[in-house]
């Protein structure tokens, strides 16, 4: 017999039976269990449903973030009069930047730690940030004139406000598959209670 299957046969007679214990640990079992089944949306298993308002939520979230650094960087890029590819270079680079910053600080004050919250939004955003980045950069190449026009034209930000909506609608589907297999936003959600 195992030491510890000793001390519980012990422990148990020298404290007598307690039926009402294994009634209590199924309860709580029982509890977590149902615990768990409301994070049934978080992605820990299989697939889940996604409504399109989760997923117009995700995408937003996403566009938010990714907005802050393609501007600056698209304002940086055209200020310094840099070339088409340079500036979506930094562009994209502050995209996914301010993209992966926004989601960590929301699984930061959850109280998760800064190397697990960046795996989190690591896990939770690289795919929708790549769709948008892609889409939205893509968006502004083919507007004529519109990486060469400057920041005072409303070429310029015509153009990349069409771009965002554009990045917006093509990667919103791409959230929603993505949270109905537990995976993209599915991630951090579970870190936003």
């Amino acid at each position: 017999m195992s030491n510890v299957h000793q001390h519980a046969t012990a422990s148990n007679e020298e404290h007598g039976s307690h039926a009402g214990h294994d009634q209590h640990s199924a309860d709580a079992d029982h509890a977590d269990h149902a615990d768990h089944a409301h994070h049934g949306s978080h992605g820990h298993h299989g697939s889940h449903p996604a409504t399109w308002g989760v997923a117009a939520s995700a995408t937003l979230h996403c566009l938010t973030g990714c907005a802050v650094g393609e501007i600056l960087g698209m304002v940086i890029g055209t200020a310094l009069g840099w070339n088409a590819a340079a500036t979506i270079v930094l562009a994209v680079a502050l995209a996914f930047f301010f993209g992966y910053a926004f989601s960590m600080r929301g699984v930061l004050r959850a109280g998760v730690g800064f190397k697990q919250a960046l795996k989190v939004a690591l896990a939770a955003d690289t795919v929708s940030i790549a769709v948008m980045e892609i889409v939205d950069n893509g968006v502004m190449v083919a507007v004529p004139g519109a990486m060469e026009a400057g920041l005072g034209t409303v070429l310029f930000w015509g153009a990349l406000a069409f771009a965002f909506l554009v990045a917006f609608l093509i990667t919103m589907p791409v959230n929603k598959w993505l949270i109905g297999r537990g995976r993209g936003h599915a991630v951090a959600h579970a870190y936003h209670h």
